[in-house]
Formats: structure tokens, sequence, C-alpha cells
């Protein structure tokens, strides 16, 4: 159960901490404050799991962070494009 918490806590952290790179360069200072939160609660559980770690959580743990990076490139791509979308058929309005 340690392997699936230090997986989804880790492939979290990245995620959010790739977000949050993408956030700050674009200017979205609320999304940034928010995803914040994320990245500390994540920490948090890695914190309390990582130390104890057998060799199955370290192989969950290492798995979970690429896929993170990967995930949040993605999610960043679509919610840009969303906001791209969103702007054009507001005719430009915030």
């Amino acid at each position: 159960m340690n392997a699936a918490f230090l997986f989804v806590s880790t492939f979290v952290l990245v995620l959010a901490l790739g977000l949050q790179s993408q956030f700050v360069n674009n200017g979205h200072p609320f999304m940034a404050f928010a995803n914040s939160l994320v990245i500390g609660a994540s920490n948090l559980v890695l914190f309390k799991l990582a130390p104890d770690a057998s060799g199955l959580e370290i192989a969950a743990y290492l798995l979970g962070g690429p896929l993170g990076i990967v995930t949040s490139m993605f999610l960043f791509a679509r919610f840009t494009g969303w906001l791209i979308k969103r702007k054009c058929t507001n005719g430009g309005a915030k």
C-alpha cells in the first residue's frame, strides 16, 4: 500500500511542480497559489513515507516523477488551448 501512496504522491508532486513553473512563467498567480497547496500536501506524504521505503516503494517513487512531468506538459498544453479558445469565443474579454 505504501508503494501506491509513494507513486501517487511523487506523481502529483512532480505534476504540480511542472504546472507551477508554467503558471508562474505565464502569469497565473491564482493558479500558482492554489497549486502550491498541492505541492505542500504531496511533500508531506513523501516526508512521511520515503525514509523507510523498500525496493518496491523506491521503484514506485522513481516511476511517479517521469509520468508526472509528462502529464503536466500535456495538461498545461490543454489548459493553454482552453484559454485561447475561451478568449476567442468571448471576443477577447477576460
